[in-house]
């Protein structure tokens, strides 16, 4: 029985028996001595309240906690009165609530409440604590002024505080809280909170008896929580938690269980105290005898025969008993990649199948295992619905679904449709799908719950660097709808919705300048996965004194190109696999300006380069379900990019002839390059493992390689198109096609000399990296990551040079912050373990600065 209870109680006993109170008409009354009598059960009308044992509060206030209107029909006793001392309680502002009848007028009943007030907080005190974490304490245990002081108010405080202190080790922590009155205002009280941590507690010794199957070394290990201390253990704490330490405890039988020791106890465990200030935890065990499978039967599947389920449990007779492996066979391990019986009925319709293991005989160290199964009918998908999308249009949503009205109920489907919605980059990874079955009708709706984020960013900045400003103003629309481009109503502030790509971005400083601009339509035509993609940009490059800190824009280097691409989801050998073709121009005009073309000894100061290519890449891209931090699934692709081997076909001799002049042998360079050919090779492969069942801990590998050849020795390698290894992989405003490829722990392009020592580029590269990535926080806001990695990789200048195990390696941690309206930004620090090209001392400790999308 609660409080209020007791009150109700308390007030039915008190009114008919003898209830005390003035009467100012006894001849309107039917009272005898002093007493008021009433009907119980009557209703009288409520004449009116009045309020004793008030301090700050005024009548009025307490009149409405209690919902009691003058006039209104009231029963004695009754719900409306019982409701009125309840939300007096409710209110936290009273400890003691009494309800008398002061006076009865015929049909007319005045009541008197009662009330003792709670005490305000006026002010608090902690000492034995630093001042922060006194400020700390205060705002945790939210002890602000003016707070109703209870004794739960106490209880709770002291609890949380001592609580606090002894999961940080410091078992005996003692937290005394005493109140005192405030003399300086009415009803208010000090708090003063003394804390004494005393010393840290550690571990000194867990020992284990009973044991024999399995060391005590190895029980430790199962013990995640709660470690011994030892000399240099600084990854994990040695502390005594006991809720930790239960989990620990729990997570040893779980152990045996594994390994087949199903009925393994502890008959009990110990916290004894030693002389220096540690603690021995003694936990007694009784294993139990080994078991084994005997048999496995199947019972009522009809739609896979024994053989086909069997092959999915892969479990056989006579390997040790694992009570968990059984269970995440038949009923999933909670990955989106899980191999279990449950699921691949789910795959296939069989929404309302129920799998059970059931332990049927025990015979000896023998068990035999039916798994029965309750197939029901296949269900079908009767309605999809998408919700919180307020920017995006449905029909964005909707195309990248894999489950439709009408098909067969797969999980799997559902599973790749989150996946392909965090592949938007539109929405927070955490798309929650809500299954809403219908089991006479055999069918089910599903609703996906998205959380939309910015779908734009904007990068502005500046600095200063060569001698000069350098601006930079980047804008991205991610999910831009060109239609409403004429349509002033959509400017929202942009037109927004359509999934669609658009990005602009200028760059320029005293010695350069450097103009883009992309559009992206993800679904050409609406009804199929095929993108179409175009670009163009412009960059001029002007000849800078550094003796004089001039700038000569008579000399300079001006690239301008576009492209234009097509881009396919294949359905074969999967749908994971798209193929993409583009076509791309550049012209690389040289005005005065010495530009390294072949050899090392060949320079062009005039003329205009041509460069068209051909490019088609074929990938396969399963990582998911974010696309910021992907958690499983892998991501490859193999590329080609070609001109026309012009020189093979013009009948031109490109050998050099004799005693040319230097104009004559401009002129003669200007002919030989002007149409740059060459053909270009790559393959990238990243692999993601989640190593955690929340998939915040992931393992990133990486593996790429890239070859540029050339059609005529006599022309050589294009002065374009190269790769260039070292930093932070982000290309710094050059568009001459080179491929930037990242290797923390060395300065930026450090890795790809040319023959003569300049920084020209190599020809071959490969790359080898793991990464493991934890993820700190996925919110729409932001997404926040850490890492820590190690890499190896270089460039060579021809295959003479290629060593794939000659390799320049690095090592090192970083963090990395996706915010939508900016992108991702985050900084590393690496440490180079061998030297840059040309330096005899390694590279050593590097800190880079990562700013633009490097997924």
């Amino acid at each position: 029985m609660n409080k209020y209870s007791y009150l109700v109680v308390f007030f039915i006993a008190f009114l008919t028996a003898n209830t005390q109170a003035q009467n100012n008409n006894p001849k309107d009354s039917t009272s005898t001595n002093g007493v008021i009598s009433y009907e119980k059960g009557k209703e009288y009308i409520l004449g009116g309240i009045s309020v004793t044992g008030l301090q700050k509060f005024n009548e009025q206030t307490v009149r409405i906690y209690t919902g009691l209107i003058d006039g209104q029909v009231i029963k004695l006793p009754g719900d409306k009165l019982t409701s009125a001392i309840k939300k007096l309680y409710e209110s936290k502002q009273f400890s003691d609530v009494d309800v008398y009848i002061s006076k009865l007028d015929g049909e007319t009943v005045y009541l008197q409440f009662d009330v003792t007030e709670l005490p305000q907080l006026s002010k608090v005190k902690i000492s034995g604590v630093g001042k922060s974490k006194s400020k700390e304490l205060k705002k945790e245990t939210e002890l602000k002024k003016g707070t109703m002081v209870t004794d739960n108010l106490i209880v709770t405080t002291r609890n949380y505080i001592k609580k606090k202190y002894t999961d940080k080790g410091f078992l005996k922590t003692k937290v005394s809280l005493n109140t005192k009155k405030d003399t300086s205002d009415v009803n208010t009280v000090d708090m003063d909170i003394f804390i004494d941590k005393g010393s840290r507690v550690k571990i000194k010794q867990i020992n284990f008896t009973g044991n024999k199957a399995m060391s005590s070394s190895t029980l430790r290990k199962a013990m995640k929580n709660t470690k011994r201390k030892f000399l240099g253990r600084f990854w994990k704490a040695s502390k005594y938690i006991s809720e930790d330490y239960k989990e620990d405890l729990e997570s040893i039988l779980e152990m045996y269980s594994e390994k087949g020791y199903r009925d393994a106890r502890i008959l009990s465990d110990k916290l004894t105290w030693n002389d220096d200030n540690t603690i021995n935890l003694d936990i007694e065990l009784e294993e139990g005898r080994q078991y084994r499978f005997e048999n496995i039967l199947f019972i009522g599947n009809k739609k896979y025969t024994d053989e086909q389920l069997h092959n999915l449990l892969r479990i056989d007779k006579g390997d040790i008993y694992n009570g968990k492996v059984l269970k995440e066979r038949i009923s999933g391990d909670g990955t989106p990649n899980s191999q279990d019986i449950q699921t691949l009925y789910h795959n296939n319709g069989y929404l309302f199948s129920q799998i059970n293991a059931i332990e049927t005989k025990v015979n000896n160290d023998s068990i035999t295992v039916e798994v029965r199964i309750r197939e029901d009918e296949p269900a079908t998908i009767k309605k999809v619905t998408v919700s919180g999308n307020e920017k995006t249009n449905d029909h964005v949503i909707f195309r990248e679904l894999r489950v439709k009205p009408g098909d067969l109920f797969s999980r799997q489907n559902i599973i790749r449709s989150i996946r392909e919605i965090g592949q938007l980059g539109f929405f927070d990874a955490n798309v929650t799908p809500d299954v809403k079955p219908d089991y006479q009708n055999k069918t089910a709706d599903i609703d996906f719950s998205v959380v939309e984020k910015g779908g734009s960013q904007i990068e502005l900045q500046g600095g200063y660097g060569g001698g000069s400003f350098i601006g930079t103003l980047g804008l991205s629309f991610n999910n831009f709808s060109i239609k409403n481009i004429f349509n002033k109503e959509a400017y929202k502030p942009l037109p927004m919705g359509d999934g669609q790509k658009l990005s602009l971005r200028l760059q320029a400083s005293r010695t350069f300048n450097t103009y883009s601009f992309s559009f992206t339509e993800p679904w050409l035509g609406g009804k199929t996965p095929q993108s179409l993609s175009f670009s163009i940009y412009s960059s001029n490059q002007y000849r800078f004194d550094f003796r004089t800190n001039q700038v000569n824009k008579n000399e300079s280097l001006s690239i301008i190109g576009a492209s234009i691409g097509l881009g396919k989801r294949l359905s074969w050998p999967d749908d994971y696999f798209s193929l993409s073709q583009n076509i791309s121009y550049q012209g690389i005009e040289l005005q005065d300006y010495g530009y390294r073309v072949g050899s090392s000894s060949d320079i062009i100061n005039q003329g205009t380069l041509n460069n068209l290519a051909y490019t088609v890449a074929l990938s396969r891209n399963s990582a998911g379900p974010s696309l910021i931090f992907p958690s499983y699934g892998s991501e490859f692709t193999i590329k080609a990019k070609a001109t026309f081997p012009y020189s093979l076909v013009n009948g031109k001799d490109y050998t050099e002839p004799d005693n040319l002049t230097i104009q004559q042998r401009q002129d003669f360079l200007a002919d030989k390059y002007k149409w740059l050919e060459y053909y270009k090779l790559s393959a990238k492969g990243k692999w993601y493992t989640s190593l955690s069942s929340n998939n915040k801990l992931v393992l990133m590998s990486n593996f790429e390689m890239g070859f540029l050849g050339s059609y005529n020795k006599q022309l050589g390698l294009t002065p374009v198109e190269r790769f260039f290894v070292g930093g932070d992989g982000i290309a710094q405003g050059q568009l001459d096609g080179r491929e930037v490829i990242g290797l923390r722990g060395y300065e930026n392009n450090s890795l790809s000399l040319g023959p003569n020592g300049q920084n020209e580029g190599g020809s071959i590269y490969n790359k080898f990296q793991m990464e493991l990535r934890y993820s700190i926080t996925d919110k729409p806001s932001a997404s926040i990551y850490t890492l820590g990695f190690l890499e190896a990789g270089n460039s060579y200048n021809n295959f003479s040079d290629f060593n794939p195990f000659k390799l320049k390696r690095s090592a090192g941690v970083g963090v990395r912050i996706f915010m939508p309206a900016f992108g991702l930004l985050g900084i590393d620090f690496a440490h180079g373990f061998d030297p840059m090209p040309g330096f005899s001392e390694k590279s050593g400790w590097q800190t880079h600065f990562i700013i633009g999308r490097q997924f």
